[in-house]
């Protein structure tokens, strides 16, 4: 409903004078998505702060289950549970709702649906070759997923001209079984900072400046173990393609949490450590948000 005036809720009586109402919101012309889509989820706000989650889904279509050699327990362990609900942080935020090994949106077409146990850590994740017709259905996602991305990017740029994007993932750090040791601390950070792409003379300070600030965020009582560029020093494509595109206007930060958060084996969460994460994360992103936009 549109009105001439916004409503003023104070009370009044008839002969005073009339107070200067108080202004909440306003219209603008705003960026919207032209149709939903059931592959990913897309929230745009105003704003040039982007939250993505490109491994979070799980959802799998029913022709490629059929295919699958492991159990749901054993792919949901290797995707990336509940880093969707970090994206609230973005002013525009993206949720890939199809599994990793459906379509991996973090690497290259060539690789985007691998039956290769080489490209899986090892894992047999399929009974056997697929058949073509499947991998061209998770490739024909793939590149309604970047071809979507570029529109959004493009449009995102010319309303703000720089923007942070965040690329948001997890990674397993007990792959020796439910009852087996931790992965060593030195080689396995609380957060790891993927500043793989990003130009370090334009936009350094902006990662120290948010490392800092997520040091300095209490995770279950004690300060969270920050570094950059440990787990995974090459990147990945998902960033890599965005440097290639649009180079030193976009600020991409590969923030990967060890899965301290939650029980890798079980899928429980711990959801004060959830709150603790989230919380450092909107707290860094807030100490750097002047830097983006015009």
């Amino acid at each position: 409903m549109k009105t001439d005036a916004p409503f003023d809720p104070s009370p009044s009586r008839p002969g005073d004078p009339p107070e200067r109402p108080s202004v909440q919101f306003r219209e603008a012309t705003a960026l919207v998505a032209a149709s939903p889509c059931g592959e990913w989820d897309l929230v745009l706000g105003q704003g040039p702060v982007i939250a993505a989650a490109v491994h979070d889904g799980h959802a799998m279509r029913a022709s490629l289950q059929q295919y699958l050699h492991i159990d749901t327990p054993s792919r949901r362990r290797d995707e990336d549970p509940l880093t969707g609900l970090f994206t609230t942080v973005g002013d525009v935020r993206l949720r890939a709702r199809r599994s990793r090994f459906e379509v991996d949106l973090n690497r290259p077409r060539d690789k985007a649906l691998s039956g290769d146990p080489a490209d899986t850590w090892g894992i047999r994740f399929w009974k056997e070759e697929l058949p073509d017709d499947e991998i061209q259905r998770s490739l024909a996602i793939h590149d309604r997923f970047y071809a979507m991305l570029a529109e959004l990017l493009d449009a995102l740029l010319q309303r703000h001209g720089t923007l942070l994007l965040l690329d948001l993932h997890s990674y397993n750090h007990r792959r020796d079984g439910a009852d087996g040791p931790h992965a060593p601390a030195e080689a396995n950070p609380d957060i790891d900072l993927g500043a793989t792409t990003l130009d370090r003379a334009r936009w350094g300070h902006v990662v120290d400046t948010f490392a800092g600030e997520m040091r300095d965020a209490p995770v279950a009582g004690g300060a969270p173990d920050v570094r950059e560029n440990v787990r995974y020093p090459g990147g990945g494509h998902f960033p890599e393609w965005v440097h290639h595109r649009y180079g030193d206007r976009i600020c991409t930060l590969s923030i990967e949490y060890k899965k301290t958060f939650m029980d890798e084996w079980t899928g429980q969460a711990d959801i004060a450590r959830l709150y603790d994460l989230h919380a450092g994360l909107e707290r860094a992103v807030r100490a750097v948000r002047g830097e983006f936009g015009r």
